[in-house]
């Protein structure tokens, strides 16, 4: 009997701690004053930090340059980004939550490049780094030559920017817009692609006088090509003189020059002779490329000996073109200047009025001249004036 009593006390008590328990529980969810169990149901769940993504992530190696870094922020905003490599810090910009941040400019191939971002939220402040390295290009694109680039030069208002790389180039349209021109009195004008390595840039119409040009090639980072990278900057800045501009009529043998539109001298001459089509002076815009004292001019397609054969040593002598033209002194032409064409197919003048033009000229300047029927070719030297502005810019690789 003892043993049965016991038996029947145990699972009472049992039931009454459970139902105790059961109490307590309902009480402490109800939210009553002094509840234990109440004070754990109302705390507000923790609020995470800002949490921040860089990319390309620390550590990455090989990156290519046109690859851009991009910084983002979940749980916040971010506050600053910083992107440098060595003491230059990269340009970027963010969206227009803040969440966002992306670089604008192509990176360094061969550079370290080190990441800092800032972000804050409710869930507090919180900073990432990242650090890695872009990779060395097998092909380095660069800028070999710039003509006009001659130091301290100034040149005329017809001078085309010449640009020469020193390998070929197969994105030319990410490589065109890396170049900039900025022109102190802008005016219209393009590039057009001559080849591979070789591109020209041509204003619509002259240059506005008496200004200064500033050629800036961005190439640094730019993707030219499979594995080639542009792997360095190049800036230029090129001065404008006066409006130099000498018309020559082989019919009236004359040749006026106007600086600024004055009249600085008139000149007699004589041209191409025209008994054949190289002794005949090209009709057309031609511009002052170089000058010599002296230059021999000899026969081209002709030895000593040939009909027609000729060898001479000329003074003051300024080329206007790529098929032996050139303004030049002729004291032996003389008595024809300013009314018979004798030469074999330059510009003679008197010695002292070539003198005086040899002395004035700069490179770049115009020759306008007309009267016969051989036309200069756009191609022949800095012939550039007689192609049409509206072909002109179909050579280049963004013109549509």
């Amino acid at each position: 009997m003892l043993s049965t009593g016991s038996r029947s006390r145990w699972p009472i008590a049992g039931v009454a701690v459970a139902l105790t328990a059961a109490l307590s529980a309902c009480s402490g969810g109800s939210g009553e004053p002094g509840s234990a169990g109440g004070d754990s149901g109302d705390a507000a769940p923790a609020v995470p930090a800002p949490a921040i993504k860089i990319s390309p992530a620390t550590g990455t190696t090989k990156v290519r340059p046109d690859k851009t870094v991009v910084v983002t922020a979940s749980n916040g905003e971010l506050e600053e980004v910083t992107v440098q490599v060595g003491d230059e810090t990269i340009e970027g910009e963010f969206d227009s939550t803040h969440t966002k941040w992306t670089s604008k400019q192509p990176l360094k191939p061969s550079s370290r490049y080190t990441v800092s971002a800032k972000a804050t939220g409710k869930g507090g402040p919180a900073t990432a780094t990242s650090r890695f390295t872009t990779l060395k290009p097998k092909v380095g694109l660069q800028v070999v030559d710039v003509t006009p680039g001659i130091k301290g030069e100034t040149v005329g208002i017809g001078m085309p920017i010449m640009v020469r790389f020193n390998e070929p180039v197969q994105d030319k349209a990410a490589v065109e817009q890396a170049l900039e021109v900025d022109a102190e009195k802008p005016v219209k004008g393009a590039w057009r692609w001559i080849d591979d390595k070789y591109v020209i840039y041509r204003t619509a119409k002259y240059w506005p006088a008496h200004q200064k040009v500033k050629f800036t090639a961005h190439l640094t980072g730019v993707k030219a090509g499979p594995d080639t990278y542009g792997v360095e900057d190049h800036s230029t800045t090129i001065k404008i003189g006066a409006a130099w501009i000498s018309s020559v009529s082989t019919r009236t043998h004359m040749m006026v020059v106007r600086r600024d539109g004055k009249v600085v001298q008139t000149m007699k001459i004589s041209a191409g002779k025209a008994t054949t089509r190289e002794y005949t002076t090209t009709s057309g815009i031609h511009l002052t490329m170089e000058r010599g004292n002296p230059v021999t001019m000899i026969s081209p397609g002709k030895k000593e000996g040939d009909p027609g054969y000729y060898k001479e040593v000329v003074n003051h002598a300024v080329r206007i073109s790529n098929s032996g033209e050139y303004v030049h002194g002729a004291p032996w032409s003389v008595g024809s200047q300013g009314r018979a064409n004798v030469s074999h197919g330059c510009v003679n003048a008197s010695p002292a009025q070539a003198k005086w033009f040899y002395d004035n000229f700069h490179r770049g300047d115009i020759v306008k001249i007309v009267g016969t029927d051989r036309a200069l070719e756009w191609n022949n030297g800095w012939g550039f004036w007689q192609m049409p502005f509206s072909k002109w810019k179909q050579g280049s690789a963004l013109e549509s």
